[in-house]
């Protein structure tokens, strides 16, 4: 088996490095702080950023996967010399480069989100992320590099932190049974991606020739509102049904002149003031990744809430 490396430790990072460690492969990954050694991962500080510390940590591999998460209101000025520092490395080692994507790059909807769905993103972060895959895509085009990319909706899962999930954030609240708030209409449809399906789909980009060269979204079940997916949680834990509100936009606007994270946050309400569900028949019938059934999805992140 091959060597693989991961740039970025977090939840992300962890969950397609321990699915290429359960496959078989030489593992490791590049973080800024780095991190402990073990006999299945090779922990390296590496600045994603550092185009030759990245490639020199990159040399002899067979895939290297984006698993970088820049802060929000960081994105247009973090993400470019990561992604070009990424592509040098790729082209060098003759890795195949797998980025971790979004949603962000299709703007509004106006149905459900398939890979060949149009990028119309109008706010600065869908931008930002439609310009990087369009410079890899380029890459692999022009035979300098092979390429693929995932895009996922919003993570659920154990692994997953609450401040990395709209929803797990709130799992908390709903076990103790008190009023949840939420951002947007808490009864439009939305789309889950749960984190082992993500490191699964990942991990098939990096190895399976037949993802080269296109993007792919992480199949997720079906879509369940904000209301719905907090109500199924609550079961679960044997709490009472949630009383859900919405936070007002107004207020979310007023505290982003002060908070960068909630101003990007009303940048995007879009995809949660109307259905926000994506399409990934695509990659099960190709790639043979199916999305883990809602229930199990519950039923398992529910156990692993820290009491």
């Amino acid at each position: 088996m091959g060597l693989h490396v991961v740039v970025g430790k977090g939840p992300v990072g962890s969950a397609v490095a321990g699915e290429l460690v359960r496959a078989g492969h030489r593992v490791r990954v590049l973080s800024r702080s780095g991190g402990s050694s073990s006999v299945d991962v090779e922990h390296r500080a590496v600045d994603a950023a550092d185009a030759q510390a990245l490639a020199a940590a990159s040399a002899g591999a067979d895939a290297l996967y984006n698993g970088v998460n820049p802060p929000y209101h960081r994105w247009a000025t973090d993400w470019p010399p990561i992604a070009e520092a990424l592509l040098a490395a790729a082209e060098r080692s003759g890795a195949v480069l797998v980025a971790m994507g979004n949603l962000y790059g299709y703007g509004r909807p106006t149905g459900p989100m398939t890979a060949d769905s149009p990028l119309a993103a109008t706010d600065t972060k869908g931008r930002v992320r439609a310009a990087m895959w369009a410079g890899m895509l380029a890459a692999h085009e022009a035979g300098r590099v092979r390429v693929a990319e995932a895009r996922a909706s919003d993570f659920v899962g154990p692994d997953v932190p609450p401040g990395q999930s709209y929803l797990v954030r709130s799992l908390a609240g709903v076990r103790a049974g008190k009023r949840v708030r939420v951002i947007g209409d808490p009864d439009v449809q939305h789309s889950w991606a749960y984190l082992p399906d993500v490191g699964a789909t990942l991990a098939a980009l990096g190895t399976d020739e037949r993802a080269w060269g296109r993007a792919w979204i992480v199949p997720s079940t079906s879509s369940r509102s904000q209301r719905e997916a907090l109500g199924d949680f609550a079961a679960a834990f044997g709490a009472p049904a949630p009383k859900v509100s919405q936070m007002p936009w107004p207020v979310l606007t007023a505290l982003g002149t002060v908070v960068p994270f909630l101003r990007e946050v009303v940048a995007i309400r879009h995809q949660w003031d109307a259905d926000f569900v994506v399409d990934g028949t695509a990659t099960t019938a190709v790639l043979g990744i199916a999305p883990t059934p809602w229930a199990d999805v519950v039923g398992r992140t529910a156990e692993a809430l820290p009491r």
